[in-house]
């Protein structure tokens, strides 16, 4: 079932050393005879774990010696000197997660179809991920090491999955014995190193919500600004999930967490001059409640955790209704938009499809209008419908934004990222014009395929027309064609 054949909670090397996996023409690495599949095992004596030892080992270092295994299995030793500014010229290997030993109540996982992807199935729990990409983890499982690598290597800020400062709350959410779930003095000893830490909290209804969710955020408050922010986001149950544990998200409890988190808020800014504490954007819409002001969310701290998103997407959406206002741009229009999708790829391992034999392509669009479908997720498609319509009438273009509905998760799930190829290809028959565009975060970062395993050249067959990739920038970017 598991992409990585590793147990839970494993930090024992695999190996020793970082494997390169390329060397830069006319580099410092090529000039030193390094080669893709050498292995640099230490670097002026220190052992070398992976990439990012390998960053701050080298730092500012101008007198080196690398240790180094060849692909034949020899040792060399190579001492030189370098300018404190100069590049390597390497490019390593990607670092492999540490596995989660949690069982969490709600973790996503045991939410998973049977067929799904078998990299849905691992569980990470990192703090060099959490350093790198914002992945949470929940230090339950934090080894003396790591907690010294933080300190040391400086990995701030750390994301954590705090959940409830209540200790038998989160022993309960975590599936672990009270000991192992108490952070409480490595929560300490990270802040007394002045290591940043961005707060998460999944509530869930009955189990953190009410006053132990009021309890946690008070908790946390007390440490700003070393603990920087607090998420509050909501349980994400699909059909698979039957644990009866579980109460699932409801408009009405969504509107009575606002309305407490709203009070708290209120508190922060007037005692802490920030919000501190979000509330992620499912709520406001399961809601039916206002988006909050760009004020609201400072410089959106947990934006990638789906806490502003859409308040940044309308700030940004602005920009197309000045484009289109300002200026009568349709006689540059269709040289334009020419451009833009002669060099947009549909994906960075896929070609742009040909063109249909008899189709259109958005290079043809007549007048210079757009003509053509927007596919996203139930949740998004109303906000993004909204913004569209005015598009429309502005620009005298024809798009159509369409809702699809996620049946390979189903439940709660209605983000357009979860969306899988199968569940985008029902809804081709609700396709009109000359294509149809779906959301990039659809597609796996590293390889063209979607969650459910489905190839993109496979998608791109389904339809009748040109299929593009395009995150919210590239979507902005052709309206303002």
């Amino acid at each position: 079932m598991y992409e990585f054949a590793v147990t839970p909670a494993v930090t024992q090397l695999r190996r020793p050393g970082v494997i390169i996996t390329e060397v830069a023409p006319e580099s410092l690495a090529e000039e030193l005879e390094l080669q893709p599949n050498d292995r640099i095992v230490k670097v002026n004596g220190r052992p070398v774990r992976d990439y990012l030892d390998f960053r701050f080992q080298t730092a500012g270092e101008t007198e080196l010696v690398f240790q180094v295994k060849k692909t034949n299995g020899e040792t060399h030793e190579i001492e030189f000197d370098r300018d404190e500014s100069e590049d390597f010229g390497l490019m390593f290997e990607q670092i492999v997660p540490r596995q989660c030993a949690n069982e969490c109540l709600f973790c996503f996982c045991k939410g998973n179809p049977d067929d799904a992807r078998p990299s849905l199935f691992v569980r990470d729990e990192d703090i060099r991920l959490s350093f790198l990409y914002g992945n949470y983890t929940t230090l339950s499982s934090i080894t003396e090491d790591e907690m010294k690598r933080i300190i040391e290597q400086r990995l701030s800020p750390q994301y954590v999955s705090v959940h409830a400062t209540d200790l038998k709350t989160r022993a309960y959410l975590l599936g672990v014995d009270e000991s192992r779930a108490d952070i409480s003095q490595k929560l300490e000893r990270l802040l007394a190193a002045d290591i940043e830490i961005h707060a998460q909290i999944v509530l869930c209804p009955e189990i953190n919500d009410g006053a132990i969710l009021e309890k946690t955020l008070r908790d946390l408050a007390a440490h700003y600004p070393k603990i920087v922010s607090a998420a509050i986001v909501p349980v994400a149950l699909t059909r698979y999930n039957t644990d009866e544990r579980l109460t699932r998200v409801t408009p009405e409890f969504c509107q009575r967490t606002i309305v407490q988190v709203e009070a708290l808020q209120n508190e922060f800014r007037a005692t802490l001059g920030v919000t501190f504490a979000f509330l992620g954007d499912e709520i406001y819409l399961k809601a039916g409640a206002e988006i909050p002001t760009r004020a609201h969310y400072g410089n959106y701290p947990q934006i990638e955790d789906g806490v502003g998103m859409i308040r940044s997407f309308l700030e940004q959406f602005e920009s197309v209704f000045e484009s289109v206002s300002t200026k009568d741009r349709r006689d540059e229009a269709v040289e334009l938009a020419r451009r833009f999708f002669k060099n947009t790829r549909t994906h960075p391992e896929a070609r742009v499809p040909n063109r249909p034999e008899g189709k259109a392509t958005p290079l043809d669009f007549p007048g210079g209008r757009l003509f053509g479908t927007i596919l996203t997720g139930e949740m998004f498609a109303p906000i993004l419908d909204e913004q569209i319509e005015r598009f429309n009438r502005l620009s005298g273009s024809r798009l159509k934004v369409v809702a699809v509905a996620n049946t390979y998760f189903g439940g709660d799930v209605s983000v357009a990222g979860l969306l899988s190829g199968q569940d985008l290809v029902a809804a081709a028959d609700r396709v009109v014009g000359d294509f149809v565009i779906i959301p990039r975060v659809t597609i796996k970062s590293d390889e063209p395929i979607f969650i459910d395993g489905m190839a993109y050249d496979d998608l791109k067959s389904r339809f009748a027309v040109p299929v593009f990739d395009l995150d919210t920038e590239g979507l902005i970017k052709l309206l303002q064609q």
